[in-house]
């Protein structure tokens, strides 16, 4: 992805979500300058991949293939003793009208799906089998709100503005804006997320994007943190 498209990517999501009533943290606009002035009272955000998180997945193709993501809170994954461990997580996303999260699932982390404003999300669903492919065959029961759901294989679940779905593990689910809707606020609420040991995407693909820096970065991605003064 252009270091171009990542900026104006992050600044929609922050203006989308103002237009929801939703806003995040105020160092979710810090440039990197500031950044790297700030100390180790930020050792939480850096250390548990708090922040921004923009991938096209590898494709090239980020309004077709693609998400933004911003993680409010999370611990840290495999654990820590001390007070202030988090054993949660909680994340805003940006999801765009036919803008696809390809089929995956989590080894570990229980998520719930909020579509919190905008349009609608649409999210298929089907079973993982024991070789990590899409069950193409059992049914799928859900949590939709409390309420249990059932769909048939690759069953196509609607969230309108204020719906949710749990999701559990090794539960495959793809999901995108539906069309004509606009784009979707989307909320996650989960288990400590892990992304470099708890994703697995049923076709092979990378989770964060090569970078092409053609213009500064007007903010840090949640992998680009500098270290702080000493």
């Amino acid at each position: 992805m252009k270091r171009s498209e990542i900026n104006r990517t992050i600044q929609e999501f922050i203006d989308f979500a103002a237009s929801q009533r939703s806003h995040l943290p105020p160092w979710a606009t810090h440039a990197p300058a500031e950044w790297a002035r700030t100390g180790h009272e930020a050792d939480e955000v850096r250390r548990n991949g708090l922040g921004w998180d923009v991938t096209d997945f590898g494709g090239g193709r980020f309004h077709q293939l693609g998400l933004t993501l911003f993680t409010l809170r999370n611990g840290p994954p495999g654990g820590s003793p001390g007070p202030d461990r988090k054993d949660y997580c909680e994340k805003a996303m940006m999801v765009r009208e036919g803008q696809l999260t390809p089929y995956h699932f989590h080894f570990s982390k229980m998520e719930d799906i909020i579509n919190r404003g905008g349009g609608r999300l649409v999210v298929k669903l089907y079973h993982s089998t024991s070789d990590e492919k899409l069950d193409q065959h059992g049914d799928v029961a859900v949590q939709v709100d409390g309420m249990r759901r059932t769909f048939p294989a690759g069953g196509e679940l609607v969230l309108s503005p204020g719906e949710s779905v749990a999701l559990p593990p090794r539960l495959y689910h793809a999901f995108w804006g539906e069309s004509g809707g606009g784009p979707v606020l989307v909320g996650e609420v989960s288990r400590v997320n892990d992304d470099a040991r708890d994703n697995r995407f049923l076709e092979e693909l990378p989770r964060f994007p090569a970078i092409e820096e053609d213009e500064p970065a007007r903010f840090c991605l949640c992998t680009e943190y500098p270290p702080g003064p000493e």
